[in-house]
């Protein structure tokens, strides 16, 4: 049900060979890339709890531009997006999803180097929880965050997915 005002998220499915992964964009840009074969249920749970009472309508056509430039990075052939982004969480969540999108392509940092990076060292549990609430998976590349000692860590699209997208970025 949309309320006054508001404008409706648009989605779609992404289908790129194995790949099946739930996008939605607001008129502002994109706002939602789910998990690897994650139902629909993944994407309704987050806008109904980050964007309540806004209308989900699928609308591929709309979404064609993402899709497409996520559908050239999960193929090797793109490395950097261009389209625009919007979400929202604190300041704090925020300034670490700022601080991911700067990580260079192929490269990773620790949760430790992130909260160094945002000034604020000791921060680290509470970069892993913002990162765990990044709406945006492979655009604000998460991805590329992993443990101190080199260890995978948790990942919100689960430790396969994780590992593609870090392998795919190491091929490309």
């Amino acid at each position: 049900m949309t309320t006054k005002n508001s404008s409706p998220i648009y989605w779609s499915l992404l289908i790129c060979e194995d790949w099946h992964i739930h996008i939605a964009a607001t008129d502002d840009g994109l706002c939602f890339v789910g998990s690897q074969n994650h139902s629909f249920e993944e994407l309704f749970t987050w806008a109904a709890s980050r964007l309540p009472g806004r209308e989900l309508v699928q609308h591929d056509q709309k979404l064609q531009p993402y899709a497409d430039e996520l559908a050239a990075y999960l193929q090797g052939q793109l490395n950097q997006f261009t389209l625009p982004m919007t979400y929202s969480g604190t300041p704090f969540q925020e300034a670490v999803w700022e601080a991911l999108r700067e990580i260079p392509y192929g490269q990773t940092r620790s949760y430790s180097e992130i909260a160094e990076h945002i000034q604020n060292p000791a921060a680290v549990r509470a970069v892993g929880s913002a990162i765990g609430a990044n709406p945006v998976l492979i655009t604000v590349p998460c991805h590329r965050v992993i443990s101190k000692n080199g260890a995978l860590a948790g990942y919100r699209g689960g430790a396969e997915m994780k590992t593609r997208l870090l392998e795919l970025e190491q091929h490309a």
